[in-house]
């Protein structure tokens, strides 16, 4: 087998350091036993992450993503007993915005057809001080459920980006996006970018067989259709403005990520400015232990050469959308065209050099 010449090098390095060394400059995944829909941000020397507890918003602080799980957790919040967001807290995610901080997760009142999106604002320079206050519910007008928001900055506007119903009734999932007149108020009405249209965004059987390894395109026999897009990430690069999402239902292996891109010229409120990819860029690999990939968010290396895309998966096949899914990252590279290459899922437990810029873990 031929290697790149920079990993070439780290392997010839890696066999002349003591076994001690190798693990000291290298980590592996899972990088928690536990962490659905894992975030990361990247301020002032610190990843601070979140994901997924049902209940609460946890935040762990930490210098090194390869050392995640030495990172003690925080809770910043717990859902009350009642109310319109006391139950299902799923998919938060912590961004700084116009100096302030700021936390957006999906919550209902104890019923899936109240999911929306509400989020929390902190004025302090670290989230994990200073206190936590419930702005309110970030609705579009309509005010339809709603899930996975995410937010991005882009020549001087505010956007948010979601998964959501078209009416009232749980069928399909899409993807929205809709300006903030500041980040806890959207400017005007939401717009559907994309909507479940390939057979690879429509699995929701368990028993569905298909080889992974594959073509992920399509399937070798009638899914029972579960139309899904949800999880939106952005991701800039070369004047493209990709947006990462997730296909499918979370409980199937079939779980994987698709993109849709658009030109940074463009008007992004414009569904006709985000063409989708016909394939999916990111899916399952039985060999490396990892079913159900997706709802992911990105990071560079603290020296900002690398780009890394962090992601749950299980360990096993059929363990559903519960605690089992686990957070794990992987550097990736851009394609001739301009467009990420996320390659394949590195396999549970094979050594990955640590992202450039970060000191070796602390001896024990």
């Amino acid at each position: 087998m031929r290697y790149p010449a920079k990993q070439a090098a780290w392997l010839l390095l890696a066999c002349a350091l003591s076994p001690a060394a190798v693990a000291q400059s290298t980590f592996t995944n899972p990088l928690l036993q536990s962490g659905p829909d894992p975030w990361v941000i990247y301020r002032d020397g610190n990843y601070y992450y979140m994901n997924t507890t049902g209940k609460s918003l946890v935040i762990r602080k930490t210098r090194s993503m390869a050392d995640l799980k030495l990172a003690e957790p925080k809770t910043v919040w717990r859902a009350p007993a009642s109310g319109p967001y006391s139950h299902g807290i799923w998919a938060p995610e912590l961004h700084y915005l116009r100096g302030r901080w700021y936390i957006y997760f999906s919550a209902d009142a104890g019923t899936n057809q109240s999911h929306r999106v509400w989020v929390m604002e902190n004025p302090a320079a670290d989230p994990l001080e200073g206190t936590w206050e419930l702005k309110g519910k970030v609705a579009a007008p309509g005010d339809k459920w709603a899930i996975d928001a995410s937010v991005f900055e882009h020549a001087g506007r505010l956007y948010m980006i979601w998964s959501g119903w078209e009416g009232d009734v749980n069928g399909v999932q899409s993807i929205y996006i809709a300006e903030l007149e500041n980040p806890w108020t959207v400017k005007g009405d939401r717009v559907r970018i994309s909507t479940p249209q390939y057979p690879w965004e429509k699995i929701g059987d368990r028993s569905l067989k298909r080889s992974p390894e594959e073509s992920p395109g399509t399937a070798v026999q009638e899914p029972l259709h579960i139309d899904i897009n949800e999880g939106p990430e952005i991701l800039k690069h070369g004047g493209k403005i990709f947006l990462i999402y997730s296909a499918s239902a979370c409980w199937t292996d079939y779980y994987e990520l698709g993109m849709l891109t658009a030109s940074e010229t463009s008007d992004l409120l414009d569904p006709a400015s985000w063409r989708k990819s016909p394939q999916p860029v990111f899916w399952q690999s039985p060999a490396a232990g990892a079913f159900g990939p997706g709802h992911n968010s990105f990071f560079k290396s603290p020296d900002g050469t690398e780009d890394w895309i962090l992601y749950h998966a299980n360990s096993g096949s059929n363990y559903g959308c519960g605690d089992r899914r686990s957070p794990r990252a992987q550097k990736f590279t851009w394609k001739a065209d301009g467009t990420p290459d996320f390659g394949r899922p590195v396999p549970v437990g094979e050594a990955i050099p640590r992202p450039s810029g970060e000191g070796a873990s602390p001896q024990p």
